[in-house]
């Protein structure tokens, strides 16, 4: 009696243009990773502390080569009603600009905004410049009535919340 084995690659695969079957890349394994994440939290779903917000930002932020800031607008029970990326910048920059961040915000009707941005380096840790935009932009949303709940920097698998930080 013969035996018969099978082996294969535990890899995740994805179907190419003509219907074969391939190791996906890290980034097709990111993305659909960021579409779960999507389909998971949808409008409504209320961040109801740090942690959740935390962990989905980890999900929606980490493993980018370059920065990008998000924004996620919320309304006054802190449901999410829309999560955006609204900047996208270079390995170690992105720039913001708070005028754009107000506008998405009253077009949304957002009561209170978290926002974030991922570092490519991995480390979390906030720059002045990340202090001084957090600022500005607390300020040029205080003016249209719009709370910014808290500002989170992404590094990796880890977080620093400028809230839990006292840098708020």
């Amino acid at each position: 009696m013969s035996q018969f084995s099978l082996s294969f690659d535990a890899s995740l695969l994805v179907r190419d243009a003509r219907g074969r079957y391939r190791p996906a890349t890290a980034s097709q394994i990111l993305a659909a990773a960021r579409l779960v994440v999507d389909q998971t939290l949808q409008r409504n779903e209320e961040f109801t502390s740090p942690a959740v917000v935390k962990n989905y930002l980890c999900a929606k932020l980490a493993g980018y080569e370059h920065e990008v800031f998000a924004v996620l607008f919320l309304d006054n029970r802190h449901r999410l009603i829309e999560y955006i990326e609204l900047f996208r910048g270079t390995i170690d920059g992105a720039s913001v600009y708070p005028r754009e961040v107000v506008k998405e915000a009253l077009a949304r009707n957002a009561a209170a905004v978290i926002v974030s941005h991922n570092h490519p380096s991995g480390s979390p840790e906030p720059s002045a410049a990340d202090r001084a935009l957090t600022a500005n932009l607390r300020q040029a949303l205080a003016l249209v009535e719009v709370r910014l709940l808290d500002h989170i920097v992404v590094g990796g698998n880890d977080t620093v919340a400028f809230s839990e930080h006292g840098l708020l």
